[in-house]
């Protein structure tokens, strides 16, 4: 299959979507509210989060190219404690959020798959804000999985 999985979900417009609906859902639940709700969050959240989802999934490098590296991104989410009870909620907000979104109901267990692969990669440095000073490729995911290495995982 030459389509990627970011191309059959609809582009750039379905992660704007997508990343709209599931902060918007976020909001909604007591539990997700937290993180999404404070004020230094950066005023072009949603569009980089859709490009950093679209870049995972098969789109173009728009994240890297314009607004940072994953090891960025696992600074950002590292040190903050194990939180699995809010991993789980953000992955039912996911869930719901594809269908407001729009996506393809073909590809929402593939989505979900990710989503989970993913949350699991932000949460793998509870303990080291920094994630170890790691700088590793953004990893992406594709129709039978991950499909470049990632981040190696809890700190050791």
């Amino acid at each position: 299959m030459d389509e990627t999985v970011y191309e059959a979900a609809g582009g750039a417009p379905a992660m704007r979507a997508l990343a709209r609906a599931w902060h918007a859902r976020c909001l909604e639940d007591e539990l997700t509210r937290h993180p999404f709700s404070h004020p230094g969050q950066h005023p072009d959240h949603l569009e980089r989060l859709a490009a950093y989802w679209g870049e995972q999934l098969g789109g173009p490098a728009v994240y890297t190219g314009l607004y940072g590296s994953h090891g960025g991104v696992l600074r950002m989410h590292s040190g903050n404690g194990e939180h699995a009870d809010l991993d789980e909620a953000a992955q039912a907000c996911f869930a719901l959020a594809l269908d407001d979104a729009g996506i393809p109901a073909g590809l929402r267990g593939l989505l979900r798959d990710w989503f989970r692969w993913a949350v699991g990669l932000m949460a793998a440095h509870p303990h080291d804000p920094g994630a170890g000073g790691l700088e590793p490729p953004l990893p992406r995911w594709g129709w039978h999985g991950p499909e470049s290495p990632s981040d190696p995982g809890p700190e050791r």
